[in-house]
């Protein structure tokens, strides 16, 4: 196992295109739909998106809140809803029913501008606009809303790529916009939390340093997480040893019992992944 740390930064060709075409697109909408995955709700705050909502209500949707801590989704919730023009709820968007809470909040955010349109007796479909980092459940979420599939969705980053416009039951047009991130990571906490969340194509990440990664995030802040799943003592364990003892517990071992690091590593990530460690937020 080596202890070389790598930056990590992804910005592909399609991500800049998709920031232009949203810039445009954004003059025509309007409201924000902003999906945040709720394991790591601030690290999926996109600056570029700051710029793009001015001037524009914003709903900001903790998703996966299945998955994260309760508590700190709270917190993060309150500061959210706190943000001028802006209104914040928490969901799991794959459950059936997120419509029934998402569409009151929608129209009360545009009140003024139904309220202008209905006093000229003009009936008009209202556009909003669906960001978020990849990954996050921005499709699930929209075909939530429509009550059938309507947009491609996947358990990976990059699978949404072009702009799809989908009308909902409540009046709303409702756009889906590809995954997108910053064209600089500069802040490698906030990049290595996406990557753990898998909103990092998995291919451009070295697995065995973010799982390393969040041995040590785990160790600090949710020791108890590491203890039931894995049945076992960390007390006095570095990363590496624990990473070891995980190893040993799953037996991943090659031949001559030696550790298979990297079978372990990306079963660490996939545990968390899958929420089996436990509701854990990673950003504090």
């Amino acid at each position: 196992m080596s202890e070389k740390t790598t930056k990590i930064n992804w910005f592909p060709g399609h991500m800049a295109k998709a920031l232009n075409q949203m810039t445009d697109e954004m003059k025509k909408v309007d409201m924000l739909i902003y999906v945040l995955d709720s394991r790591a709700p601030f690290s999926c705050l996109n600056p570029k998106f700051d710029a793009l909502s001015v001037n524009k209500p914003v709903l900001y949707i903790l998703n996966k809140a299945d998955l994260a801590d309760d508590e700190k989704t709270e917190k993060y919730k309150n500061l959210l809803k706190d943000k001028q023009n802006s209104f914040c709820i928490v969901l799991n968007s794959t459950l059936s029913g997120a419509n029934k809470q998402i569409e009151p909040i929608m129209k009360n955010l545009c009140k003024e501008k139904i309220e202008k349109y209905k006093n000229k007796g003009i009936k008009i479909n209202l556009r909003a606009m669906v960001v978020g980092v990849p990954n996050s459940g921005k499709s699930t979420l929209i075909n939530n809303l429509c009550g059938q599939k309507k947009t491609i969705t996947g358990d990976k980053a990059g699978v949404t790529r072009g702009k799809q416009w989908v009308l909902l039951k409540n009046g709303f047009e409702v756009l889906d916009t590809p995954g997108t991130l910053w064209p600089n990571l500069e802040n490698q906490t906030v990049a290595h939390n996406l990557a753990i969340i898998g909103s990092i194509k998995n291919e451009v990440v070295d697995t065995n340093e973010i799982a390393m990664y969040l041995l040590n995030f785990l160790k600090t802040h949710y020791s108890q997480a590491l203890k039931i799943k894995y049945n076992i003592s960390i007390e006095n364990l570095s990363d590496l040893e624990i990473l070891e003892e995980i190893a040993k517990r799953k037996h991943y071992l090659l031949k001559g019992n030696e550790i298979d690091y990297d079978r372990t590593c990306f079963s660490v990530v996939d545990d968390f992944r899958k929420g089996k460690l436990g509701k854990i937020t990673l950003d504090v």
